[in-house]
């Protein structure tokens, strides 16, 4: 009678193992790992980034009412970023919240 096929994989320190083996449990406990890091490190990526959006839009907010010292062409364009950036906060918010 012949032996069944086995998957093995080679494992970084040379060693190799089946793919029930501890090596196998090994890899994929470290792909979890760094998964959850990725992910972690995503969140605080949006975190900055949602703070960079909230800092434009109150420049943009001081300079759209900021009188006749700017061009009304520039108050104008500043009204609208601020505007966009509240909804844009507003969705990232909402989106952040159903993770």
């Amino acid at each position: 009678m012949s032996k069944g096929l086995r998957v093995i994989t080679n494992h970084p320190t040379g060693q190799t193992s089946s793919i029930d083996g501890p090596a196998y449990v090994r890899i994929g406990e470290r792909v979890r790992r760094l998964q959850a890091e990725a992910e972690q490190l995503a969140r605080e990526h949006i975190g900055v980034f949602t703070a960079n959006l909230l800092q434009a839009q109150r420049l943009a907010e001081e300079i759209a009412v900021g009188g006749e010292a700017y061009p009304p062409g520039v108050r104008e364009i500043a009204r609208r970023m601020a505007e966009e950036n509240q909804v844009k906060l507003q969705a990232l918010e909402a989106i952040m919240a159903r993770r």
